[in-house]
């Protein structure tokens, strides 16, 4: 039997994509035991029970079927009236929103809508890991805006203005943003608007965590006047509803786009699984309770985390947003990778390296405080004994 070449079968674009450098980490630790981890990028509660048990019914009764290309009617429709009650947005559910395997798979299908070879996209940095790769994998070109912690991380209009070409199209972000936490208030967003307005761009609005805001309310940049018409929002059930594997997300925007997405999902997803989407039904009808139990007790966890982080000697800015803390590493001399490989090997404890998520990332590390209390106090204790080694 002949020998086969994958080196003529891969694809340029498959062999060019770098692996996540977040997976790395993780699969250091589970080769580990009484390994602390910080690392992982989802909630530490499950499902809640009347979510599961909507889903349950949905098979019951026979639900298992596809559903419409866009989703469910009836989950349109609550989606279209949560994002009315909680953002002052409104979207047809007929031709302006479509539900998603996932806020990833959004992600994906709008650049792929939007996107031609040779078209910049603007992302601020860090950043989540994911972004740059799908822009790549759209046959775009990813162009990083560095946000430094001077500014806590947040976008400032000029540093997004002085990186616009002829050839930017649209402008992605991600508020309140992994892995910084940083959030951006009405006022912040509008000076980004100006801009995106003055050069006729697009926006992705990633707002996958917008219920996670804990000293203010989040506001959609859609929100502000004229962006609606030049904003594609995303956002899912995965982080403020504790449905990290049902894998739901969805898409709001102009109907000339959702449409141009809408071609893509039919040929390549379907559509969502039907059985989370009865489930999410649910989540948006009756969850929203314990979305803010949630909430309260990410608030708690994050005003512990980041005061312990500033008492043993990380300086770390207070997070608006998400579950993320990216407190300095600089006064170590080490790398962001370096210090997570020996924290993880000498402490156990499992913290993402800043460098990962791009620009500005580097002297940082991202620790998730969606972990217990008992675990976060622990980690406090196990990284100062690391910190005293070494200050």
């Amino acid at each position: 039997m002949s020998q086969v070449s994958t080196k003529r079968y891969l694809s340029k674009t498959a062999k060019n994509i770098k692996p996540s450098g977040i997976r790395r980490f993780f699969d250091l630790a589970n080769q580990m035991e009484d390994v602390i981890s910080l690392g992982v990028g989802e909630p530490d509660f499950v499902t809640s029970w009347n979510v599961c048990e909507a889903a349950y019914a949905a098979m019951e009764n026979g639900y298992t079927a596809y559903s419409a290309n866009a989703g469910l009617m009836e989950l349109r429709e609550a989606i279209s009236g949560y994002l009315t009650k909680q953002f002052k947005l409104r979207y047809q559910p007929a031709s302006e929103i479509i539900v998603t395997t996932g806020a990833s798979q959004a992600i994906d299908l709008a650049f792929r809508a939007l996107v031609d070879p040779g078209d910049e996209v603007l992302i601020h940095e860090p950043s989540f890991v994911a972004y740059a790769p799908i822009v790549q994998l759209a046959g775009g070109i990813p162009i990083p805006v560095e946000a430094s912690a001077e500014s806590a991380f947040k976008l400032l209009p000029q540093q997004l203005e002085a990186k616009i070409t002829d050839k930017t199209k649209l402008v992605l972000l991600c508020f309140p943003n992994n892995p910084t936490g940083a959030t951006l208030d009405e006022t912040e967003l509008g000076k980004i608007a100006e801009v995106v307005k003055k050069h006729d761009l697009l926006v992705l609005s990633d707002e996958i965590y917008a219920e996670l805001s804990y000293d203010k309310a989040h506001v959609s940049i859609a929100s502000i006047h004229d962006m609606k018409e030049r904003t594609i929002l995303i956002s899912g059930f995965s982080k403020a509803f504790a449905m990290t594997g049902w894998r739901l997300g969805y898409l709001a925007g102009p109907e000339v786009f959702i449409q141009a997405m809408l071609k893509i999902h039919q040929y390549t997803m379907m559509c969502a699984p039907t059985i989370a989407q009865h489930g999410a039904l649910e989540a948006l009808t009756n969850g929203l309770e314990d979305v803010t139990k949630m909430v309260t007790s990410y608030r708690q966890r994050r005003n512990f985390f980041v005061k312990a982080c500033n008492q043993i000697g990380l300086e770390c800015h207070k997070p608006g947003g998400a579950f993320y803390a990216f407190p300095s590493i600089h006064k170590l001399g080490l790398s962001s990778e370096e210090f997570a490989e020996e924290l993880l090997k000498e402490e156990k404890v499992a913290v993402v390296p800043g460098s990962v998520f791009g620009l500005g990332g580097q002297g940082h590390i991202r620790c998730s405080y969606a972990a217990s209390m008992d675990n976060l106090q622990k980690a406090i204790e196990r990284m100062d004994r690391f910190l005293a080694k070494r200050i």
